[in-house]
């Protein structure tokens, strides 16, 4: 294959330029570790600014479980009817199902959800704040940005 001369007499610039370009992006990158401390930071910082109670578990997932609910527990492949309201913790609206919910299989949705939603009864309520890894991690998804913490106000309706 030949050179055209435009790129011989341009070939240094071209290779200077395709190493900042990789330096500036590859800088840009976290790791897992460093976002899931930047996440459970941002979680402990929104608890603590509007007075919640809640715990976290051992995947950095909070929950806070408002009424237990007196029916089933879900678990962690069920089929249930969920009613909720998705936020940023800017306090952005995302998503949220009517009031008669939307049914599902936990094992077909994210992984805060999955983690999440079985610690409730039917009829219970709560809130899940979850960390960017347990949801939809380093992609963009419609309004959500990549690295979002998002925070569900959920109601478990049924489970079947």
């Amino acid at each position: 294959m030949a050179l055209t001369p435009f790129l011989l007499k341009n070939m240094k610039k071209i290779i200077l330029l395709t190493l900042i370009f990789t330096t500036i992006f590859s800088c840009n990158k976290v790791s897992k570790e460093e976002q899931a401390k930047i996440d459970k930071d941002l979680i402990e910082k929104y608890v603590a600014d509007n007075d919640l109670a809640g715990e976290f578990t051992a995947t950095g997932l909070w929950y806070d479980i408002e009424t237990q609910g007196l029916g089933e527990q879900a678990y962690s492949n069920a089929q249930v009817t969920v009613a909720y309201t998705g936020y940023l913790l800017g306090g952005e609206q995302f998503d949220a199902s009517s009031d008669e919910g939307i049914t599902f299989n936990l094992n077909g949705v994210i992984d805060g959800w999955q983690e999440g939603i079985p610690k409730f009864k039917e009829g219970g309520n709560g809130k899940l704040i979850i960390p960017s890894e347990l949801g939809y991690g380093t992609s963009k998804t419609g309004s959500i940005p990549a690295n979002s913490v998002l925070i569900f106000d959920i109601k478990l309706i049924t489970v079947f």
